[in-house]
Parts: C-alpha cells; structure tokens; sequence
C-alpha cells in the first residue's frame, strides 16, 4: 500500500475519524503561484511593560526586537514566497501563550521569536539560536530560558474531547515532525547566519522555552546578539545591520519552507 505523509493539522483531524481510518488534510503549503502562501509568524520579544533585557547603554530588548522583525517583515513580503504576521504590531505585553496561540490559530507553517540577551559577563557575544527540549543543551541556556520564561506562565497545548489513548499517539507524533521542523529551521538559519554575523560558540542550542511550546508549528527562538556587550548592542541598533540579520533569517526561512511547496506543487 502507498504510504502517506500527514500534515500535523490532519493528525489532529484524524481523531474526528474512526478508529483506523485516516484521512489525509489538504496540504497548506501551496508555491508562489497558488492560491494561498504559508503564514511565517514573526515574535518581536517581550514589549509595553516588559522591556527585555536592558543594554550597556540603557537601551531595551523590546525596541531591537522590533525593528529586526519589521525589517525581516519587509524582506519577507518582498519576496513573495510566503505570507507574514507579527505577534505585536507596537510596543505591547503580549503574553506569551497569546505568541504560540497567534501562530496556532492562523495555521503558521513557522514561528520565529526574535531576541537579544544579556548576561552579567559584557565579553559575552555573538548570535545564535534556540529549539525546544525539557532538557537544556548548557548551563547558559539554561539560565535564558529561565529569563524568557519569566514574562509569564504557559501550560502547553490539550487534546481535548479525546480519548487519552489516542491524544498521547497524537500528541507525540505531532510533536516529532515539529521537532524535525525546528532542528531544519535552526540548522538554516546557523548557516545562514555564518558567512554574515557573528555567532557565538555553539550556536545551535536547546532548552524548555514556553513560547516554542507550540505542539504543532515549527518554532525557534532567535538571539540576535547580547544586549549586555556594548559591540553587539551597537551593532543591533544600525539599520544595515538589522539587514544582515534579516537577509540571513530571510534565506533560511525560505529554503526551509521551500521542500513544503514542492510537495504542494
């Protein structure tokens, strides 16, 4: 018998079905000609009380975020390849269940959080980038998503009206493509990232962030640099630096979704 590949939103799906019989959704994931583009939603971290981390020179967190995500917006749309959101439009508190809800419920191929980080030690620097797991990679990160987290608390997603059976089938296998989605994402994005910023050492790196906990979007979390060294906090605020950045965000974001669009075609 053929085999066929589930999105995850049809294996949400396939609970409303009897017991054996699966029924494939329509993929989302339609080319550049189709009708519809997929949905890359863009988290510009923390903002309106919560100002992020706080610069050597006073500056916020929540303002780079922001500016890096509008232009990242700009190139995105430019290009055409794929539709784009922002979790916040202006200087809001957006909890941040409300992030991983906003990609949930408009059926985001992607989700993208936007950060620059701070630690007490200043020659700490360099980007680098985030998936989820219940167990951090370093101490470092550890401790950042402890930061991250702290805006407020999130329970992940339910299955709910399911049979518990079922829902823990379900949930992990929704759970694993996902986490292949993220590893692929991060894996574009250091590349991308190599030849035009700064990383720093070991770049690609994992820990329980509550807004990657989105159970069926592909999600990372982005530290553009650290707020705390005074040579990344210069660089964050320079127009044509936030376009280096968003240039290589850009490139991964698309060779990411660009396999889905073939299978679309």
């Amino acid at each position: 018998m053929e085999s066929v590949r589930l999105s995850r939103r049809s294996l949400f799906a396939a609970a409303a079905l009897p017991l054996g019989i699966v029924r494939p959704a329509p993929n989302r994931f339609i080319p550049k000609r189709g009708l519809t583009l997929p949905l890359v939603v863009l988290d510009p971290g923390h903002g309106g009380k919560d100002p992020g981390a706080i610069g050597a020179s006073g500056s916020y967190e929540k303002h780079v975020a922001f500016a890096a995500a509008q232009e990242l917006r700009r190139q995105l749309e430019a290009a055409g390849q794929c539709r784009v959101a922002l979790t916040r439009d202006r200087d809001v508190f957006i909890p941040l269940e409300r992030r991983v809800t906003i990609a949930q419920r408009n059926g985001a191929a992607l989700f993208v959080s936007m950060h620059a980080d701070a630690v007490a030690d200043r020659s700490v620097h360099g980007a680098s980038v985030y998936t989820l797991s219940d167990a951090a990679s370093d101490p470092q990160t550890a401790a950042l998503a402890i930061r991250e987290n702290s805006a407020d608390r999130f329970g992940g997603p339910q299955f709910r009206d399911m049979p518990p059976v079922i829902a823990g089938i379900l949930g992990s296998l929704v759970q694993e493509e996902t986490r292949r989605g993220s590893a692929r994402l991060a894996r574009n994005l250091v590349t991308g990232f190599e030849p035009r910023v700064e990383l720093l050492n070991n770049p690609a790196r994992q820990a329980r962030f509550m807004v990657l906990r989105a159970a069926d979007v592909p999600s990372v979390l982005v530290e553009m640099g650290f707020m705390s060294n005074p040579a990344d906090e210069a660089l964050l605020h320079r127009p044509e630096y936030r376009v280096k950045i968003a240039t290589a965000l850009r490139a991964a974001i698309e060779s990411t979704l660009a396999p889905q669009a073939r299978l679309a075609g």
